[in-house]
């Protein structure tokens, strides 16, 4: 399925690419223009803040005679998929949510339009103060090809009363507080609260299952490892620094018991774990408050304390039919009235928002300080999880090398050779 996948990730690409040396991508844009843009979202809430947004543009531009946002259900995968469907079926979005997986794929393809000058060109829109550390990924040769509408961190979710429970004297914040938030630290306090009579998992990463490896970015980057170089081209999994941290983990799962191991499952959010590594934006599911709960940073590896982003961003499809009235809607969607209101769902790349000040009137269910240690210092000095360009072959291979490693008595460094073994020729293209 992956391969299928990538196969119309390729054909579509390279479809979308020549059509743009054929068409402007304007066509269509005088009147009664009906946009569509794909979303990996069925929160009502958020589609319903998307439709308000969308209502208030339609007022000043009658040309427009609607604006759908087209929801399509399912995981990452399943979205990245009908996405490719739609671009090599002949029935492309205006405007798609792209994941940072996929940002390699297709900025680098052609497939989307440089939103750059229109950004540019839009009144009050100051496109300079986007932070580059969001927009990085989506920009080729200074040219912009898709909007980070949503910059969202990973940080440690904590459970107190499991905590209490299980006898943990120093909570997350105080050892941050004191400069001894560690991942040895969160270790110990996972290792514990497993060990005790709760019934409840230590450490759970967040969709990880032992499928989404990216995910464990989380741990490596503060041991100083990476998945590949920075120029994509050289395997980075057999480092010293990805063994050492690539250990630290085995012996957590296997031999401290501090993660639930393969085939176990927790969710944090139902009080089933003592602490969770997961995006900000998942603390909507805290809103009822099911227990008492605290959020840090991503703990300090041997390395560095290094802070992780998820992200995803609104490109315009050279290949839609009102692609320049698709890259206005999406100037007036990301201005920064709008960014502040899409702020309490998706952190925003914008540096007149980046303070805890403003993020807090957004975000009632965190405190001020909480919002500066995990987003704003997040957003401004973490990286992105890893991407590449044939993301999903590459995924697809790194999760097969890796399977061997999630047993008892695997050989780690073996395991980890085995992944560069198997990527290496997927990097060198």
């Amino acid at each position: 399925m992956a391969y299928r996948r990538i196969r119309l990730l390729a054909a579509a690409l390279s479809a979308v690419a020549l059509a743009s040396t054929a068409c402007s991508g304007g066509a269509g844009d005088d009147k009664d223009v009906a946009l569509r843009m794909t979303v990996w979202t069925t929160d009502k809430n958020q589609l319903a803040l998307f439709d308000s947004i969308a209502a208030e543009y339609r007022k000043a531009h009658p040309e427009v005679a609607s604006v759908k946002f087209d929801v399509v259900p399912g995981d990452t995968s399943a979205y990245s998929a009908a996405l490719t469907t739609q671009l090599s079926g002949g029935n492309p979005p205006d405007l798609a949510w792209i994941l940072e997986r996929d940002a390699p794929d297709f900025v680098q393809s052609g497939a989307l339009t440089n939103l750059k000058p229109t950004l540019d060109a839009a009144a009050g829109y100051n496109a300079g103060e986007l932070v580059p550390s969001a927009t990085k990924l989506w920009t080729k040769d200074s040219g912009l090809y898709a909007y980070p509408f949503s910059t969202s961190p990973f940080g440690m979710f904590y459970n107190k009363n499991l905590l209490t429970q299980a006898g943990i004297t120093e909570t997350p914040d105080q050892l941050l507080a004191s400069g001894r938030w560690t991942w040895d630290a969160a270790k110990q306090i996972a290792t514990q609260v497993a060990a005790k009579d709760t019934g409840k998992a230590g450490l759970v990463i967040r969709e990880f299952e032992y499928k989404q490896w990216v995910l464990l970015a989380s741990v490596w980057r503060g041991f100083g490892a990476d998945a590949w170089g920075p120029d994509g081209k050289s395997c980075g999994f057999t480092s010293p620094e990805m063994t050492s941290a690539m250990t630290f983990l085995h012996q957590a799962i296997f031999t401290d018991k501090a993660l639930p191991g393969p085939g176990t499952t927790a969710d944090f959010f139902a009080g089933e774990s003592g602490l969770t590594i997961a995006q900000i934006s998942r603390a909507g599911l805290l809103k009822a408050k099911p227990f008492e709960w605290g959020i840090v940073p991503l703990p300090a590896g041997p390395k560095a304390a290094a802070q992780v982003i998820g992200q995803a961003g609104i490109g315009v499809p050279v290949k839609g039919k009102h692609a320049k009235a698709a890259a206005d809607f999406l100037a007036f969607f990301t201005n920064p009235a709008n960014s502040a209101k899409l702020g309490q769902y998706f952190p925003p790349a914008r540096d007149s928002l980046l303070n805890a000040a403003t993020l807090a009137k957004a975000n009632p269910l965190f405190s001020q300080e909480q919002l500066q240690n995990v987003v704003v210092n997040g957003i401004k000095t973490g990286a992105v999880l890893p991407s590449h360009t044939g993301s999903a072959r590459i995924a697809s291979l790194v999760q097969s090398a890796l399977d061997p490693m999630w047993k008892p008595d695997a050989n780690v460094p073996a395991a980890l050779a085995g992944v560069c073994q198997a990527i290496d020729p997927a990097l060198s293209r």
